[in-house]
């Protein structure tokens, strides 16, 4: 094909969802496992300026009285039987057992008594969990999605997201993996089919309006 592969794209999915009126930010499965060396997961710098990026985005969300949801991955232990089929694909789930140092929050990520923790064992943060009904009861109709892995986790909650019928925003710079190839592929096949990918800037420039 010698035509431009943006314009490719642009002529069939060239269109932008926009942003809704009541917005909640969904952090995915930012674990201490992508920011350990040793763990097969590790994610290094892909993974370590994502939350930088979403820490900064949270703040912002709290100061605009936004929805703040944390996702953590827990098994109960090495059997991973909640885990079904994903546990036994994904050899490195077993970095979510619970108890492990691996399964806690990342270092600089401490749940807030305001923010809404939701367990899940696959992964999509709606498969399994509450997250959709509890969003709608809230009134949200945008989720901004920021997280761990884009080509994983992150892409599951926002192809899951759209189908559960909200307006779906992925942060690129918030979301991260552990090669730029996966990361950027993803955001590119995100943004022309399920989601508008913004950036850092875009989104906090939105958020003020809220606050």
């Amino acid at each position: 094909m010698s035509e431009d592969l943006g314009e490719n794209y642009a002529r069939a999915y060239g269109k932008k969802a926009g942003y809704g009126q009541r917005p909640a930010l969904v952090m995915v499965d930012f674990a201490q496992a992508y920011y350990d060396p040793d763990c097969p997961l590790y994610g290094a710098e892909g993974c370590i300026d994502a939350l930088a990026s979403a820490l900064r985005i949270r703040e912002a969300a709290h100061k605009a009285g936004i929805p703040v949801i944390l996702t953590e991955v827990s098994y109960a232990d090495d059997r991973g039987l909640t885990g079904g089929r994903f546990w036994e694909k994904a050899k490195p789930l077993a970095a979510f057992v619970k108890g492990r140092s691996t399964a806690a929050f990342a270092d600089g990520l401490v749940p807030r008594e305001d923010e809404v923790i939701v367990t899940k064992q696959y992964p999509s943060a709606f498969f399994g969990t509450s997250l959709a009904p509890m969003l709608t009861a809230m009134g949200v109709d945008n989720v901004i999605l920021t997280g761990l892995t884009t080509s994983g986790c992150v892409r599951a909650s926002c192809v899951d997201s759209m189908s559960h019928g909200f307006i779906t925003t992925v942060v690129g710079e918030a979301c991260g993996d552990r090669h730029p190839g996966p990361h950027e592929a993803n955001l590119f096949d995100m943004n022309a089919k399920y989601a508008d990918v913004v950036s850092e800037a875009e989104i906090l420039d939105h958020l003020a309006t809220f606050a």
